[in-house]
C-alpha cells in the first residue's frame, strides 16, 4: 500500500496507487468514528467536495459498510456552494449520490445548507445549527479555542493551495470571530459560497487531508516543504491548516511524486517503502 513520514503532529502517508489510498481512507474513518462513538455516544465527520467523496468509496462496502454503526454519525459539510441542493455544483449532492444514499445515516444527522437563503443568511443559519449542536452537546467546544470541535473533517487542496473555500490572498482567511462565513466572489465559480472559518477547522480533533492525481501535485509540495513564499500573504491556505489532535496526510503515488522526488515512469519509490504498499512519513 504506500510510506509513512510526520512533521510536526502530520503524518503523510503515501500509497502506491489511488486504490490503496481509497481502502486506508476507510479504514482510518471507520477506526476513528468506532473510537469516537465508544468514547462520547457520536462521531461528528466534515466533509469537503471534489473527487473526496470518490476516496471515501470503500466506505460504503464490505467489510466496513456492517461494521460502522451509522446511527451515531452526524455529517456537516467544511464548504458549500450556494446553489439548490441537487444542483451539479452542490457539493451534498456529490456526497449524496457517492455515499449518503448508500448508509443509513439517519437524515436528521445530515447537516446540509438552507439552499433557500442566500450566501450571507445560508452562512448565519448553519452557524446557528451548529451552535445548537453545541447546547445539546453534540458538538463540543474545544477546550483551547473556545470553537466547536468536531471529531474528523476530510479535506482536500485545490492546486492554489486553497482549503474549504479559504482562498490564497483572500481576506476571509484572516477571519477569526465567525464559525461559518460567506464569499460572494469566489475566485473559482461558482462565485458564492459558505465555509467554515480557520479557527473552527483547526479546532478539529483529526484532519484527513486527502489528495490523488498529479491536478495538486505542486500545491503538495509546496505545503510539505514549506514553500508558500515569503511574508503573510503568500501562504498557502493549506499550509495554515493544523488540528489539535493529528493530521493525516492520504496521497497516492502520483500527488506525492514531486515531494518525495519519485519518477513516475521508472517507479521509482523511496527505499523505506520499496517492500511495501503505503510510505509513511511522520513530520
Amino acid at each position: 500500500m504506500g510510506t509513512n513520514t510526520e512533521i510536526h503532529r502530520h503524518k503523510v502517508k503515501v500509497m502506491r496507487s489511488e486504490e490503496d489510498l481509497a481502502l486506508a481512507l476507510a479504514k482510518y474513518t471507520a477506526d476513528l468514528a468506532d473510537k469516537f462513538i465508544k468514547e462520547k455516544g457520536v462521531f461528528t465527520i466534515v466533509l469537503s467536495g471534489g473527487y473526496l467523496i470518490n476516496s471515501l468509496r470503500k466506505l460504503v462496502q464490505p467489510p466496513f459498510a456492517g461494521t460502522v454503526d451509522w446511527s451515531k454519525w452526524y455529517v456537516f459539510w467544511v464548504d458549500e456552494r450556494v446553489v439548490p441542493k441537487y444542483h451539479k455544483e452542490s457539493n451534498y449532492k456529490l456526497a449524496y449520490h457517492g455515499f449518503l444514499s448508500k448508509v443509513p445515516i439517519p437524515p436528521n444527522n445530515v447537516y446540509a445548507i438552507n439552499d433557500a437563503l442566500t450566501a450571507e443568511r445560508a452562512a448565519e443559519d448553519y452557524e446557528a445549527r451548529i451552535r445548537n449542536l453545541v447546547k445539546t452537546n453534540i458538538i463540543p467546544l474545544s477546550k483551547t479555542t473556545g470553537f466547536p470541535k468536531f471529531d474528523l473533517m476530510l479535506l482536500g487542496i485545490g492546486p492554489d493551495g486553497r482549503v474549504a473555500a479559504l482562498f490564497p490572498g483572500h481576506p476571509l482567511m484572516h477571519e477569526r470571530r465567525r464559525w461559518v462565513t460567506s464569499i460572494r466572489n469566489s475566485p473559482k465559480p461558482p462565485p458564492q459560497r459558505i465555509t467554515f472559518t480557520f479557527p473552527v477547522i483547526n479546532s478539529a480533533a483529526h484532519i484527513a487531508m486527502v489528495v490523488s492525481g498529479l491536478g495538486e501535485v505542486n500545491a503538495v509540495k509546496a505545503v510539505l516543504k514549506g514553500s508558500g513564499g515569503h511574508g503573510s500573504e503568500a501562504i498557502l491556505p493549506a499550509q495554515i491548516v493544523s488540528p489539535e489532535e493529528e493530521m493525516t496526510w492520504f496521497l497516492d503515488k502520483e500527488a506525492a511524486s514531486s515531494y518525495l522526488g519519485i519518477e513516475l515512469n521508472n517507479d521509482r519509490y523511496p527505499e523505506s517503502a520499496k517492500d511495501c504498499t503505503c510510505c509513511c512519513i511522520v513530520m
